[in-house]
This record gives C-alpha cells, sequence and structure tokens, in this order.
C-alpha cells in the first residue's frame, strides 16, 4: 500500500504540473489581448496560475486536517523558486536574468513580507490571527504593485494573438482538471505519509514542493530564452509573494495548526534567507549571473540537507 500510495501521488503530480503549464499557456495567451505589461501580466495572472497547484494542495491539505502537509508545500516550493528556479533560470539564460531598476525599487518589500511567516509561526502554531495578518499583507501588497504598474511599459508583442474565447474555455477546463488532480495528489501523498511513518511537511518539502515549483521553471526558462526576462522575474516573485502570505493565510484560517517549532526555524529561515541573496544578486549587477545561480542552487541542496537531518532527529 506505501507503494501503491507513492506512484499514484506521483502520477497525479505529473498531471498537475502539466495541467498548470497549459493553464499558464492559456493565461498567456489572454493577458496578451488585454495589452498589458510583461511584469504586471507574469506577476498578477501568469504568478496566480502558478501558485495553484500548491495552493490547491495546501488548502485541500487543511480541510484533510493535515495542513503541515501545506505548509511544507507552500514554503518549500518557496524555496526552490528563490533558490533551484532563478538558479536554473540564470544558467539557460544568455548572460543572466536581466532585471530592471524599477522592479527594484521593491526590494524592501519583497524581503520582509518573506519574514513574516517565520516571525508569526516561530511558536509553532499558525492561528487564525496569524492567517489574517497573513492575507491582509499580500492584499496589501498586491495592491501597492497594481498602482506602480505603470512603470512597467514593456508590452507582449501581439503578432501571436489567438483567438480570446478558444484560450479562455482551454484555460477553464485546465484548471479543472488540476484541481481533481491536486485533491488526489494530496489524498495518496497523505496515505503514503502516514503508511510509511514519514512526518507530512517532509513529503511536502522534498516531493510535492519540487513539482509544484516546476511550471514556473519552465515557463521562466522559456521566457529568458526569448528575452523577457521580466516575465521570468515577475512569475518567480509573484508566486513567492502569493504563497508566502496569501495562500499560507488562508490554510491558517481554513484550519489553525500546530507543528514543531524547529521546522519553522528552518524552513522559514530558508525562505527569508534565499529571498534575501536572491535581492542581493540582483541588486549588484542588475542581473543575476551564471555564477550566483550556481550559488543558489548550492544553497538549496544545503537547506534538503538540513531539512532531512533535523526531520530523522526529531523523529528519533
Amino acid at each position: 500500500m506505501i507503494l501503491i500510495n507513492l506512484v499514484l501521488s506521483l502520477v497525479f503530480l505529473v498531471i498537475l504540473i502539466k495541467c498548470a503549464q497549459y493553464s499558464i499557456k492559456y493565461s498567456s495567451r489572454i493577458a496578451k489581448s488585454l495589452h498589458l505589461p510583461e511584469f504586471i501580466v507574469s506577476f498578477f495572472i501568469i504568478a496566480l496560475i502558478s501558485v495553484l497547484p500548491e495552493a490547491v494542495i495546501s488548502i485541500i491539505s487543511a480541510f484533510k486536517g493535515n495542513p503541515e502537509l501545506g505548509l511544507g508545500t507552500l514554503l518549500g516550493s518557496n524555496v526552490a523558486d528563490l533558490t533551484l528556479v532563478f538558479g536554473i533560470v540564470a544558467l539557460f539564460s544568455s548572460g543572466g536574468i536581466k532585471v530592471k531598476s524599477k522592479i527594484l525599487n521593491n526590494k524592501i518589500f519583497y524581503v520582509v513580507l518573506l519574514l513574516f511567516p517565520l516571525l508569526l509561526g516561530i511558536d509553532g502554531e499558525f492561528s487564525r490571527i496569524d492567517g489574517a495578518i497573513l492575507l491582509l499583507l499580500g492584499t496589501l501588497f498586491f495592491i501597492r504593485i497594481y498602482y506602480v504598474s505603470h512603470k512597467f511599459h514593456k508590452k507582449f508583442n501581439h503578432s501571436e494573438n489567438k483567438p480570446f474565447a478558444k484560450s479562455l474555455i482551454l484555460l477553464i477546463l485546465s484548471l479543472l482538471v488540476l484541481t481533481g488532480s491536486a485533491f488526489l495528489t494530496t489524498k495518496f501523498a497523505i496515505g503514503f505519509a502516514n503508511d510509511a511513518k514519514i512526518p507530512a511537511i517532509l513529503v511536502g518539502i522534498a516531493v510535492l514542493a519540487l513539482g509544484t515549483c516546476l511550471p514556473e521553471l519552465t515557463f521562466s526558462i522559456q521566457a529568458v530564452r526569448k528575452n523577457h526576462d521580466e516575465l521570468a522575474l515577475g512569475d518567480i516573485l509573484g508566486t513567492v509573494i502569493t504563497d508566502a502570505t496569501i495562500i499560507l493565510g488562508l490554510v491558517a484560517l481554513i484550519c489553525p495548526f500546530n507543528y514543531n517549532p524547529l521546522n519553522m526555524y528552518i524552513i522559514g529561515g530558508a525562505m527569508f534567507l534565499a529571498g534575501l541573496f536572491a535581492v542581493i544578486f540582483m541588486k549588484s549587477d542588475k542581473s543575476i549571473n551564471k555564477k550566483e545561480g550556481l550559488l543558489l542552487i548550492f544553497f538549496y541542496i544545503i537547506f534538503i540537507f538540513v531539512e532531512f537531518f533535523t526531520n530523522k532527529i526529531i523523529g528519533n
């Protein structure tokens, strides 16, 4: 039964990832027809689609009474996005990920917001009050981004626009299948964790988080290859902020939960440090170059080793 649960959770995770990729594809087509700036489109629309895999898994986990799986998936995918995804995308880019100075104007807000999950959850508990605070912070941040959106003028190339109605229908279908596969992924992942006596938070960090960051990874690689670095940055940063505030806040509102504080020290601290390093690298020469990308990947590898070692100690 352990093997069956593992295989089925991975199968539905693959379906989930594929649906997320299709959702990004069709939402991107819709966004092109709206004549919006690239960074804003990727930060608001594509990032919100990218965040759906871990968001749905986390919310379903909360309803099923196993929110730690959602915590590991959410914050674990954030660490992966800020290190592994940024690093790999930088390696695939021609001369590093270029960063516009106007994007860097918001750097302090990115870092501060990533600190709040650690501060609120350092006592080993996420209450409904904590959830409300995170939800409010995330909402205020997106409102601020919306009001400064006029600074980002670069538009999509509209030469390949597809029919709006067709893209909308295919987007809705992709989201419906995505939701169903997320439900089944969560169900079998929880079953695997229970049968194998593995902490659910570790399954979220090591398996689901890595899988759910693949949509933004593939999208961002395609974006930098086509010289659309703002799309890659907006997608990754928008996904990370949404996960760390709005989605985690919703999970806590649905089902307040307790956990071993040591897990939050590590995963929350790693998320904050990863965000800090990413912003420092962006600020250094207005790009994340290949060397800095390798350093971010190395940071992710260390994080995984520390998390496994810590949970082994906790388990004993």
